[in-house]
């Protein structure tokens, strides 16, 4: 399992590098390219959201059946043992959220960047007839 939290980790790094990306003032033929580039690979990184939305539902389900720990039930060790497995997810649960959202960010933007784009080359042909 922490495997697939790994690569859910490198899944939001590069996500949010290419957002920036995308956000960076560029040149308009790197960023047409750039956006191409990009909207081109929004098809097969979908697979993302079900990936995601596989491992909310069981975190959700390991929440709902945990034991819960006390301290008057629980030694000092199992109490650490609790929190530090809340904590972990906790922090899954940010990585899932963060991966969906990431994802619609740069669909959005590149969305956005192609209608700039036209709403330009509309400009120039009206401007040249």
């Amino acid at each position: 399992m922490g495997l697939q939290w790994m690569m859910l980790t490198c899944v939001v790094a590069v996500e949010s590098a290419i957002a920036v990306l995308l956000t960076l003032p560029w040149p308009r033929p790197l960023k047409s390219r750039l956006v191409a580039l990009v909207s081109l690979s929004l098809q097969p990184a979908v697979s993302i959201l079900p990936f995601a939305g596989f491992h909310l539902l069981d975190i959700h389900w390991k929440n709902e059946h945990r034991q819960m720990c006390t301290a008057e039930v629980c030694t000092h060790e199992e109490l650490l043992h609790y929190e530090k497995s809340v904590f972990k997810a906790q922090r899954n649960v940010l990585l899932c959220v963060l991966s969906c959202l990431l994802y619609w960010c740069i669909c959005c933007i590149c969305k956005y960047q192609k209608e700039v784009r036209e709403l330009e080359e509309a400009e120039k042909r009206r401007k040249n007839q």
